[in-house]
């Protein structure tokens, strides 16, 4: 499947960032200069850097341009970005990234779910459970609902893959904003289970909810990994 234009650029900026070709600390060329530079219009360099700053690779100063970010010592290759809408495969490499399923059914929603997605109670719903796997090592339980008015065809296929790419791309459904809550809980027995936790580990539990640029929500899921094995990052573009 052939990636969207703005992706290819995004990735072709960051390749530069890593080689040096644009220095750190340092402002970018002004979006038009980039638009001729790889041949493209203002828009898809626009969507490029937003998808950079997203993942905290440039900030963008008003009135002063993009910047690329300085080193972070502590910057660790399982860093996600809160604000992020581009998957885990995305973020870590397709590559790198698996996912077991371990749970797959349409269902009518409960009360909260009902609530959180809008939705009544005659209107049915994926419940999805799949263990995200990097590098061949557990990382994180998902735990996701979605309307399947919303997203049709949502297959063990698309889950064993990327589901938001079968979203962006098979069904062009394009994510407006989310409300994401990040709290620590205790392990239970499934993350003793499926993600080698002991009993009095803490876990990172993740809930969200995320809306479609039309303001109708999508997806209402949770997330949970061990204390250990992934970081929620966020960077600060204001100036002081």
């Amino acid at each position: 499947m052939t990636k969207a234009k703005y992706v290819e650029v995004a990735e072709e900026i960051e390749e530069k960032i890593k080689k040096g070709q644009y220095k750190r600390q340092t402002a970018l060329p002004d979006q038009e200069t980039l638009a001729k530079e790889y041949n493209v219009s203002r828009l898809t360099i626009q969507k490029a850097l937003d998808g950079l700053d997203r993942k905290g690779i440039v900030y963008k100063q008003s009135g002063m341009g993009t910047f690329v970010l300085g080193d972070i010592p502590f910057k660790d290759k399982r860093d996600a970005a809160v604000n992020a809408f581009i998957g885990l495969g995305n973020q870590l490499g397709k590559n790198n990234v698996s996912s077991k399923v371990l749970h797959y059914s349409v269902e009518f929603p409960d009360d909260k779910t009902q609530e959180y997605l809008n939705i009544d109670q005659t209107e049915p719903v994926y419940d999805i459970v799949r263990l995200r796997i990097y590098e061949e090592e557990p990382l994180m339980i998902e735990h996701t609902y979605m309307p399947v008015k919303l997203v049709p065809g949502l297959t063990k296929d698309v889950l064993h893959a990327s589901v938001y790419d079968y979203m962006h791309k098979k069904l062009n459904l394009k994510f407006g904003h989310a409300y994401r809550r990040i709290r620590a809980v205790k392990a239970n027995k499934y993350d003793e289970k499926y993600l080698n936790a002991k009993k009095d580990d803490p876990m990172l539990e993740l809930e969200q909810v995320v809306w479609l640029i039309n303001g109708v929500p999508v997806e209402y899921s949770t997330s949970r990994n061990r204390y250990d094995t992934r970081y929620y990052v966020t960077v600060d573009n204001n100036r002081f």
